[in-house]
Parts: C-alpha cells; sequence; structure tokens
C-alpha cells in the first residue's frame, strides 16, 4: 500500500481545480497503460465542483472507455435531488459521450430494489463483476466529513468495521438521510489511485488525524488507501494543523 502525499492550496477554487486536474491525469494514463479507465465518483460540494471543473477542460479522454461508479448512494428515489447520481450527471456525465452500460450507479428505493440490503447485494455484485476482470478500480476520489468520515464510512459503524464485503447498506448513518448504499475500505483498498479532495478549518483536527495514523474506526479517512498511490489535496484550511 502506498504512503500518503499531501499536497495543499490556497484557496478552495485551487483545490478543486487541481482534483480535476488529476482526475483527467489519471484517467488518460489508465487508459494508455490499459485501454480503458474507471473512476469511483464522490459526491458533496468539492466532489461535484471537480466535475464541472473536468466538463470545461476534460483533455484526452476517451468517454467511450470510462467506466463511473460511486462510492456511496443516499437510499432516495431515483431523480431525488440528494442523489449523487443525478448531481454528477448534472455536473459531467450527462454532457459528455459516456456509454451507458459502462455507467453504474446503485439501485436505490425506486428501482428494482427496493430494501437497502438487496440493494447493496445487487451493486455488490456489479462491482465484483468489473473487479474480477479488471483487479483493480483506476481512480477512487473521495471527500471528508469534519468527523473523518468518507462515502458514508462513519466512525464506530459496522459499515467502517466490514473488513470482506465490497458494498453494504448503511442504516443508520448519522447524517441524514439514514440510509444509504457504500463502498467499503476493503473496496477503496481495491483502488490503484485513491485521493482526497478536503477543504475548510472544520476538517483540519481529522485530517491530522488521518495522517497521523488514528484507527479508521476512530477516522474511517486514514483507512483510505490505494495500492499505488494516496494523496490528499488540501485547502489552507483545511492543511492549518499539519506541521509546516
Amino acid at each position: 500500500m502506498s504512503k500518503p502525499v499531501v499536497e495543499t492550496f490556497a484557496t478552495t477554487e485551487e483545490l478543486v481545480q487541481a482534483a480535476a486536474a488529476r482526475f483527467v491525469t489519471e484517467v488518460v494514463e489508465a487508459q494508455r497503460l490499459r485501454g480503458s479507465a474507471s473512476v469511483v465518483l464522490t459526491g458533496g460540494g468539492t466532489g461535484i465542483g471537480l466535475l464541472e471543473w473536468v466538463r470545461k477542460a476534460p483533455g484526452d479522454i476517451d468517454w467511450s472507455k470510462v467506466d463511473i461508479f460511486w462510492g456511496d448512494e443516499r437510499f432516495v428515489p431515483t431523480g431525488d435531488a440528494e442523489r449523487n447520481d443525478l448531481q454528477a450527471r448534472q455536473a459531467l456525465l450527462d454532457h459528455v459521450p459516456l456509454d451507458p452500460a459502462r455507467v453504474h450507479p446503485a439501485e436505490t428505493s425506486s428501482g428494482d430494489y427496493p430494501d437497502p440490503l438487496e440493494a447493496a447485494g445487487e451493486y455488490s455484485a456489479t462491482v465484483h463483476a468489473y473487479l474480477a476482470e479488471h483487479g483493480a478500480f483506476d481512480l477512487h476520489l473521495l471527500g471528508m466529513g469534519g468527523e473523518g468520515h468518507i462515502n458514508s464510512l462513519f466512525p464506530h459503524t459496522d459499515a467502517t468495521r466490514e473488513e470482506r464485503e465490497l458494498v453494504v447498506a448503511e442504516t443508520h448513518s448519522p447524517k441524514p438521510p439514514a440510509v444509504r448504499i457504500t463502498l467499503t475500505l476493503p473496496a477503496i483498498r481495491r483502488s490503484r489511485h485513491v485521493v482526497l479532495i478536503v477543504g475548510g478549518e472544520a476538517k483540519a483536527a481529522a485530517v491530522v488525524a488521518a495522517l497521523n495514523g488514528a484507527s479508521p474506526l476512530d477516522v474511517p479517512a486514514a483507512g483510505a488507501i490505494g495500492s499505488e498511490s494516496t494523496t490528499w489535496l488540501l485547502d489552507e484550511a483545511a492543511a492549518a494543523d499539519l506541521p509546516s
């Protein structure tokens, strides 16, 4: 597993632009090496913001050979404004020539899997099938909450404790909505490159804890490690407690 690298930017806007540039670089390189690329998307302000920047400057990405996954999804009806899937489509995915068969959203409550455990099992099957063929995700993007959560992996929850399954249902999320589908730490570790995009002073303490070896049960972001690289992209506020 890779040792984390930290890059700091003066503003959140510069941070988001840097994350978008990293997206393009990793996708283009994966396609050069392996003919296709896979990206696990994250939601939130920075996650959606970087997709808007990729839309403006997509570089040399061959969109027909990109597989898209999501790190987590809120268990709300298809088309609900809270869905990470919908937000990502509005920001980027509906504006580039993706192969629809290579876009893999998790089904939620108005789909064919009204039970979250069943929905998690179905998404797990999709993830397992992809990884069985390709070995790993190429790029896993992650935001982080102030308490250190990533995807829908919150401190001291069964989802964060999971050591085997790649996808689980979180039915008691401390952050609403309470029911979600999430990739686990084992799934994140099946990624070649993990990039955490973190902005804001409220997250500075969790950044330090994660980088200083906190238990992933206490700070889930500490367990986000790529097989080839792990990069923390921070604005100055999020990096404020790191040694200079």
